[in-house]
C-alpha cells in the first residue's frame, strides 16, 4: 500500500530544507520519494508500507526535536469532501465559556471545570450545566464585546474552510459551545453551517440554563454520520479536527481524525496530531499545494 507522510513546519517557519528531506527519505522504506508542496514549509513523502503508525514513529525519530508535524495516511484517499471542526481551542484560541465567566470574576473556577472536562475527567453534559449555572445574570450584549476583544482565530482556519469549499467540500463547525459564538465565528471563517448549544435568557440576561438536549460527544458523532449520509460519502472522504475528550468519538469516526494542540489522551487516540503547524496543515495533508490555497 502506498502511504503518504505529509510534513508541515511549525507556524511561521520554513524548516524542510533539502538536508532534512534527505534524512527523512533515508529513514523511510527503500524507494521512498519526496515532493514539495509549499517550498520549505510543507512536503510529502511517499512510501510502500503496511503500517502507518510504524512509519510515523520511524519518521518522528528521524525528525528529532525539529518542530515539524507529520500526518501519515493512505495516498489514494487523502482528498476529503466533508470537514467537521470543534470551535473552542481549535478554530479559535479560547474557551468561550471561560471568557464569559471572566465577566463575573469566575474565570478561574470555570476554567478549572472546563479543563477537567476536556481531559475527560468529568462528563461533558453535567460539567456544562454547572458552568452555565454560574453565568446567570450576565448581559447577552457582552458576547459581541468578548468576540471583538478576546477571541482570536486560529491561523489557517479560514484558508482551510474556504479552500475545501472552493473544491466542492462541505464544512461544519460543530461545537459544545454556544450559538451566540458559533454563529458569528462560522460566518467570519466561512463554514457552510454551525451546530452548538443554546444559552437560554430572561430578557437580555442569561438565565443560567442551557437548552436541552446538550450538544456533546454523541451529538458531534451524530453530525458527522448524518452529513456523511446526506452527501453519500465513503468514510475515508471525511475529516474532523478537535482538541478535547468530547471530540474523540467524532475523530474516531472520521476518515482522518486530527487532534489539534490536544490533551495527551486525545492526541494518542487520534489518527494524527498537530502540535506545531497551523490549520493549513490539513490542506497540505490532502495534497493541496501552496498556490492552491484560498487565503482571502
Amino acid at each position: 500500500m502506498t502511504l503518504v507522510a505529509t510534513f508541515v513546519s511549525a507556524h511561521g517557519q520554513a524548516l524542510l530544507d533539502d538536508g532534512l528531506l534527505a534524512r527523512l527519505r533515508a529513514a523511510a522504506p527503500t524507494g521512498a520519494r519526496t515532493e514539495r508542496l509549499d517550498g520549505e514549509i510543507a512536503a510529502d513523502l511517499f512510501a510502500e508500507a503496511d503500517d502507518g503508525r510504524k512509519l510515523e514513529a520511524t519518521l518522528r525519530d528521524a525528525l528529532g526535536d525539529i518542530p515539524v508535524d507529520i500526518i501519515v495516511q493512505p495516498a489514494a484517499t487523502r482528498r476529503k469532501r466533508l470537514f467537521l471542526a470543534d470551535m473552542d481551542s481549535t478554530i479559535i484560541g479560547q474557551e468561550c465559556i471561560d471568557e464569559l465567566a471572566a465577566y463575573v470574576g469566575l474565570k478561574e473556577k470555570v476554567s478549572d471545570i472546563t479543563e477537567r472536562a476536556m481531559r475527560g475527567e468529568l462528563e461533558f453534559e453535567p460539567a456544562l450545566r454547572e458552568r452555565v449555572g454560574l453565568l446567570k445574570g450576565i448581559a447577552l450584549g457582552v458576547v459581541d464585546e468578548i468576540i471583538a476583544k478576546s477571541i482570536t482565530l486560529t491561523p489557517g482556519g479560514s484558508a482551510l474552510v474556504r479552500t475545501m469549499r472552493a473544491n466542492g467540500g462541505y464544512t461544519a463547525l460543530v461545537s459544545g459551545g454556544f450559538t451566540v459564538f458559533t454563529s458569528p465565528i462560522s460566518r467570519t471563517i466561512g463554514f457552510d453551517e454551525h451546530r452548538s448549544n443554546i444559552l437560554l435568557s430572561e430578557g437580555n440576561l442569561l438565565s443560567g440554563v442551557v437548552a436541552e438536549p446538550i450538544l456533546g460527544k454523541q451529538a458531534k458523532l451524530d453530525a458527522l454520520v448524518e452529513l456523511r449520509a446526506r452527501f453519500a460519502l465513503p468514510d475515508e472522504a471525511t475529516l474532523a479536527v478537535g482538541d478535547g475528550a468530547n471530540d474523540l468519538a467524532m475523530l474516531g469516526e472520521a476518515g482522518l481524525g486530527v487532534a489539534y494542540r490536544a490533551k495527551p489522551a486525545v492526541a494518542a487516540a487520534a489518527d494524527a496530531r498537530l502540535d506545531h503547524a497551523d490549520l493549513t496543515a490539513l490542506l497540505y495533508a490532502q495534497g493541496y499545494r501552496g498556490d492552491e490555497i484560498v487565503r482571502n
